[in-house]
């Protein structure tokens, strides 16, 4: 009886905690531009759910809703605490709230709510940021709207947690990532990130990295840009016949669910075309990758020889390798 009634019990606390509306993210880095998922798993007490609103806190900045089939979606603006910098340009307001309205979401279904933006490189580490939700039926509300904390109150927000942005990693170790360091976005791990220094005048060069998805779905790469040339695309050097030829992969790189997969020198990499400067053996440039899941992040490139192969090579110097 008493095996019966404790797991009787912790029925009812997977029961209450799966009832809960929450994000699919947990953890976001700080200055990264990502997705953030509501997921409403029921009605308000049997009643199916016909709109559905999610307010953004403060530091997420730059939000963009998606739309729903069967859904209309409006939005209202306000000002930001603080002015942000959108590559480039200040931010002084924005979306602070999404509303999906005019659907029909039974009770006993489940559905998903999404909202890209970034997360302010400055919000420090360990921040739990809230993002309150309200559901309204024909009836009534379900309410999760509580950005106490508090692990005892029955209508907690959606939260997410801040860990360390790419910057914040620079200042608590004195200096720049390394080629070695590791960025991780949502379920992709993004490591060994480099370039190839290049002649005076040369119009392109390579961008290489090793990109983990520990997710159970597959991602993306569908676009990438840097300061340091007019456009970037992601290509494929592969041989046709007995001759090797490259092109660009206008789809994207899928980076399949539980696999690696290796930007490098005579296969999959990043090409930056129209270079704006040469590229210098020793400094770093910057790469903004695009998910399609994932969202975005920002990479350094180690500029290596110019014809290195790794991201710690200095390989003899010869020829104009820059892809």
């Amino acid at each position: 009886m008493k095996t019966i009634l404790f797991a009787t019990a912790l029925s009812c606390v997977a029961a209450t905690a799966f009832a809960h509306a929450t994000l699919e993210q947990k953890e976001v880095q700080a200055g990264s531009t990502t997705k953030i998922t509501l997921r409403v798993p029921h009605g308000c007490k049997g009643e199916a759910t016909h709109t559905v609103q999610l307010t953004l806190p403060d530091g997420f900045y730059a939000a963009k809703p998606m739309p729903k089939a069967g859904w209309k979606l409006s939005t209202a603006t306000g000002a930001y605490d603080t002015p942000y910098d959108n590559h480039g340009t200040e931010m002084t307001e924005g979306l602070r709230e999404v509303t999906w309205s005019g659907g029909h979401l039974e009770d006993g279904w489940y559905d998903e709510f999404t909202v890209r933006g970034t997360f302010g490189a400055e919000i420090p580490a360990g921040t739990v940021m809230y993002f309150p939700a309200l559901q309204t039926c024909a009836n009534g509300t379900a309410d999760w709207t509580d950005t106490s904390g508090a692990a005892d109150v029955a209508n907690p927000s959606p939260k997410v947690t801040v860990v360390a942005g790419e910057m914040q990693h620079e200042h608590a170790h004195g200096g720049h990532h390394g080629a070695s360091d590791s960025v991780t976005l949502g379920a992709l791990t993004l490591s060994g990130g480099f370039s190839r220094a290049t002649l005076p005048n040369a119009p392109v060069a390579g961008g290489f990295v090793t990109i983990t998805n520990t997710g159970t779905t597959e991602d993306r790469l569908i676009a990438a840009t840097s300061e340091v040339a007019d456009h970037v695309e992601v290509h494929e050097m592969a041989m046709q016949g007995d001759v090797m030829q490259m092109r660009e992969l206008t789809e994207g790189l899928v980076i399949p669910a539980g696999e690696t997969v290796t930007l490098k020198p005579g296969s999959f990499h990043l090409m930056f075309m129209g270079l704006k400067q040469p590229l210098v053996e020793g400094e770093t440039l910057s790469v903004t990758l695009t998910f399609e899941q994932a969202g975005e992040v920002t990479l350094p490139l180690a500029i290596g020889a110019i014809n290195a192969k790794s991201p710690s090579g200095h390989d003899a110097h010869a020829g104009h390798g820059s892809k």
